[in-house]
């Protein structure tokens, strides 16, 4: 089974306009799409450790981090290693292939599949609870912030000097 979740940034409309002429003076913009993808990785990989979102809102601590101290979304590593990239000739995708990412970027109600109540351990061998369902508010991760449009169009600047031999 193959589940998958998609979060499309448009970006700032001078980043939409530079590349759009980029494409068509240049044409396959691979190399600077691979640049971009390496950029948005660390940016990205960056939001775990600020615990904010590209809009710079500070993420609802969780649970455990409220109650055992560290950061959220960071108890394990699995999600934030997990951020890749895959350039294009006109396009760069960013993201996780982790299943539970969409819920953290998103929010959204959890509730057992295959039985009445979700399960959890609780903390120090304390027992566990029942739950009929979780409620996430989002964490968004994923996206475009406006240093993040500043350092793209910087990036474009240098990619078109290269192209036009201005500059190396």
């Amino acid at each position: 089974m193959s589940v998958s979740f998609r979060v499309t940034s448009e970006g700032g409309l001078a980043i939409e306009r530079k590349l759009a002429g980029l494409v068509k003076a240049f044409g396959d913009l691979e190399p600077l799409m691979q640049g971009f993808g390496l950029y948005l990785e660390s940016a990205t990989i960056d939001r775990f450790e600020n615990e904010r979102g590209p809009d710079g809102q500070r993420w609802k601590p969780s649970l455990r981090a409220r109650q055992q101290g560290g950061k959220t979304l960071t108890d394990r590593p699995q999600l934030r290693s997990s951020i890749t990239s895959q350039a294009g000739p006109d396009s760069v995708e960013v993201g996780t292939n982790k299943i539970y990412g969409g819920i953290h970027q998103f929010g959204g109600t959890i509730r057992a599949k295959n039985a009445e109540y979700l399960t959890f351990r609780l903390p120090g061998g304390l027992g566990v609870r029942r739950v009929k369902s979780v409620t996430m508010p989002a964490r968004p991760f994923l996206g475009l912030s406006s240093e993040d449009e500043n350092e793209l169009l910087a990036l474009t600047a240098d990619y078109t000097r290269q192209q036009l031999g201005d500059g190396a």
